[in-house]
Formats: structure tokens, C-alpha cells, sequence
């Protein structure tokens, strides 16, 4: 029987490692290391890492969010979603912190539904997708501003997602993923969740 497949950890020697822009955000990180006969330099993303959540209702119905995003000039669909950018937070924490400030919404269960990274060739950018479950409306008033000022609120069925995902007309990545994986997760009665700090994914430097 062959193996299962899964990537692999492959540690390399950095030679060098400098921070050459500092960004609000984030930073531009620039290194060199070893591979193979010689020595590569790569300039990356060095990123905090963030967390997003799949807020299902008794109904599947998958909350949605709507706010700008100026690098795209558009107001695009996505899932509640934030920075790991608090020392030591728990990632499951955070991800209930962001449905709580961007929805208003606790959620009763929170378990991992699915990591990645967004663009490995040039970020160490990871990102978990929570699946939100038993949810009740906060007790607390949330002053959101910039971005967040007018975001707009959607609930939508799963499937309706899943059409709106494959039919061309969303396209943010993080839910993008998480319909589908929600929606394959689905279909296996839910056994491929696993709990809120069973990760699987580590960030370089981390």
C-alpha cells in the first residue's frame, strides 16, 4: 500500500536573514540559504499568520461578510476572518475574538476545519479555517472602523456558496476553501473535523 500522501518538512541552512521593509502589516523579509550545490537568496512575506471562521447555522447556512479590500478595488464576499497579531494568543481564540468583532456572534463550538498557506512561493503566510457551530449574538457593542465600518452581512446556504464558489462568481481564497472543505466535510458526516488545537501546519521561524 503506498504511502499517504502529505507534504513534508525539508530544513535548509539560512545563511542570512535580514528584514529589508518593514511594513504596518507586515514585513518584507529577504534570506539566503543553502540548496542543493549553491546558494539561493529569496526575498517573502514574513508574515503573522491569521485565522478565519465558517459560522454554520441549524439550517447550514454559512454567515457571510462583505467589506472593501483597495489592493482589488472591490467590496468582496468572505468569512469573518483576522490576524494572529497578539503574542501567545491561542489561534482557536482569536478566531472566536474575530467572529464575535466582525459578526457579532459567540460560538458555542469551534473546531478545525482546515489550514494552508496562501502563497508559499513568495509568504510564510498560514492561515486556519475554524468551523463555528451553537451560535448566539454577543452582549457586546464593537466600534468597527476603516474597512469594517460598513461591512455588510449575509447568512447563505452552503450549497449556495459551493454554486456561487464554482459558478465563477466569488473569489476570495479563504472562502473559497472553507465552503468546499465544508462542504466535502459534509458529506463524510463531519469526520474529517478535527479539535480547535489539532494543527497540523507550522510557520518558518515560528
Amino acid at each position: 500500500m503506498a504511502e499517504p500522501l502529505h507534504d513534508e518538512t525539508h530544513a535548509v541552512e539560512v545563511v542570512s536573514s535580514e528584514r529589508v521593509f518593514e511594513g504596518k502589516v507586515w514585513d518584507i523579509r529577504r534570506e539566503a540559504f543553502t540548496y542543493g550545490d549553491g546558494e539561493v537568496v529569496r526575498e517573502f512575506v514574513d508574515h503573522t499568520g491569521a485565522v478565519a471562521v465558517l459560522a454554520l447555522d441549524a439550517e447550514e447556512r454559512v454567515l457571510l461578510i462583505q467589506q472593501y479590500r483597495h489592493p482589488i478595488r472591490e467590496r468582496d464576499w468572505e468569512l469573518p476572518a483576522g490576524l494572529l497579531d497578539i503574542a501567545g494568543e491561542d489561534p482557536a481564540v482569536a478566531a472566536g475574538r474575530e467572529l464575535e468583532e466582525e459578526a457579532d456572534l459567540v460560538a458555542g463550538s469551534l473546531q478545525l476545519l482546515t489550514e494552508f498557506y496562501t502563497t508559499p512561493g513568495g509568504s510564510n503566510e498560514s492561515i486556519r479555517i475554524y468551523l463555528a457551530r451553537d451560535l448566539t449574538a454577543t452582549a457586546q457593542a464593537f466600534d468597527r472602523t476603516e474597512e469594517e465600518a460598513d461591512i455588510k452581512v449575509a447568512w447563505v446556504s452552503l450549497d449556495d456558496a459551493v454554486a456561487a464558489v464554482l459558478d465563477g462568481r466569488l473569489h476570495n481564497s479563504i472562502l473559497m476553501l472553507g465552503v468546499l472543505v465544508a462542504a466535502a466535510a459534509r458529506d463524510r458526516g463531519w469526520s474529517t473535523l478535527r479539535d480547535s488545537g489539532a494543527s497540523t501546519i507550522g510557520r518558518a521561524g515560528a
